[in-house]
This record gives C-alpha cells, sequence and structure tokens, in this order.
C-alpha cells in the first residue's frame, strides 16, 4: 500500500467518526432528552452501549493507530508536523472523552433522574466541544491530503 492510499484510508475513517459524532450531537444524546421513563431510558442507553463498540470504539481507534503510523509512512511531499498537529487534536479530543464525557455517560448510565440528569444536561451543553475536535481532525486530513495529492 502506498502512502498516499494509507494517507485517504485515514481520511476515510476520520470522516466516518465526524459523521458518527454529529449522530450523536444532533440525534442520540437529545433524543435521550424526549424519553420520559427513566427505566426506559435506562434501556435504551444500553442498547446505546452495546453497540458503541463496534460503529464507534473500533473506528476511532483505528483512526487514532492510522494517524501514528501516518506520521511515519506518509507521503513525501508532507510535513510530519502537519500530521502532528492533526494527531494533537486527536488526542486531545480522546483526553476530554476519558475525563469527562466518558465518565459522564457512566454516572448518567446509574442516575435516575434520566432524562432529567444533571449529567445528560451537561453533556448536552458541552459536547459541542468534542464535535469540534473530531471535525477538526477530519479536515485536517483534508487538507493534508489535498496537499499529498497535488
Amino acid at each position: 500500500m502506498t502512502p498516499k492510499i494509507f494517507l485517504l484510508l485515514n481520511l476515510a475513517v476520520a470522516f466516518y467518526n465526524a459523521g458518527t459524532i454529529w449522530a450523536h450531537e444532533v440525534d442520540i444524546f437529545r433524543s435521550w432528552k424526549l424519553i420520559p421513563d427513566p427505566d426506559v431510558f435506562h434501556n435504551v442507553q444500553k442498547v446505546h452501549w452495546r453497540k458503541l463498540p463496534y460503529w464507534v470504539f473500533i473506528p476511532v481507534g483505528l483512526s487514532f493507530i492510522g494517524s501514528i503510523i501516518l506520521f511515519w509512512y506518509h507521503p513525501v511531499n508532507v510535513a510530519g508536523s502537519d500530521i502532528l498537529v492533526a494527531i494533537g487534536v486527536q488526542l486531545f479530543s480522546h483526553i476530554l472523552t476519558a475525563i469527562f464525557w466518558g465518565p459522564a455517560q457512566a454516572k448518567l448510565s446509574k442516575d435516575n433522574a434520566g432524562k432529567d440528569s444533571l449529567w445528560l444536561q451537561s453533556i448536552l451543553r458541552t459536547h459541542w466541544v468534542r464535535t469540534f475536535l473530531i471535525n477538526a481532525y477530519a479536515l485536517l486530513l483534508l487538507l493534508i491530503s489535498i496537499k499529498a495529492l497535488a
């Protein structure tokens, strides 16, 4: 596989992740506010969590591993510093997820307030930051890809 093909595969995964984060931002988390019964709320959340490894965690992991490999295996006309900036944006998103949104979702899953949970309100108020970072990574890879293909 050539470095350009590898870069384009990373770009495809980055835009896939951008799509899934927008699904969370504009649909999934906001739809949870419409579930009046806390038991149903938690059942919906459990189903959501069972799906995450396949349609979120694996692609995000592949994207992160791919970006690290991309630092060493990239087209010659792409600066390693450009890739480092992209990795930094992605890493910042992962760190914030690990210290904020992940724990908030775990606490939400145990909160009997359901749709009225302060944890859900917090997620809805701040999740745009994560959405921005994941989209920024995809756009940085797009700019890098345009440069590589020029």
